[in-house]
């Protein structure tokens, strides 16, 4: 067991967003449901109150807790290896009431935030060299849904 685990609270959709969560990214299952062993506020005896749940290999924690929502204060990151697992993960997570936000951030239909970040991209605002870093950093602000072509003619001065 991690010593620190993620602890997300659903509004009635635990399940729903842990399964749809897990079938994004390899190394992610549903590890075991829980359901409630009274009424409760979030719903009669035998709903579904807690999800244990493995995305990417790090163990999370889904709770039905009625009247919750996420802020952005919270988002979760994904390195993406190329602009195809980019694009992939951004439609899928953007789609059926998703939003895009900005800089590779968007909520998702269930409310939470993520990054989607291409590593190549995080490589170009670490250049050593602070002119690169800094015509990367100025296109990634420019975007919605992070284009690494596009920010990779930035930085040369393209």
């Amino acid at each position: 067991m991690q010593k620190v685990t993620p602890f997300l609270s659903f509004d009635g959709k635990a399940l729903e967003a842990a399964e749809f969560y897990t079938s994004l990214l390899p190394d992610s299952r549903i590890d075991r449901i829980t359901r409630s062993p009274m009424d409760t506020p979030g719903g009669p005896t035998g709903t579904v109150l807690v999800v244990e749940f493995t995305l990417a290999g790090i163990s999370y924690i889904a709770l039905n807790t009625p009247g919750f929502t996420f802020t952005e204060a919270v988002s979760f990151m994904i390195s993406c290896e190329d602009q195809a697992e980019t694009d992939r993960l951004w439609a899928a997570l953007t789609t059926n009431g998703g939003e895009a936000v900005a800089c590779g951030w968007l909520k998702d239909k269930y409310g939470l935030f993520w990054q989607i970040t291409p590593t190549r991209m995080l490589e170009l605002l670490r250049d050593p060299d602070p002119a690169r870093a800094h015509r990367a950093m100025k296109a990634m602000t420019e975007m919605v849904k992070i284009d690494i072509a596009t920010i990779e003619r930035a930085a040369d001065g393209a």
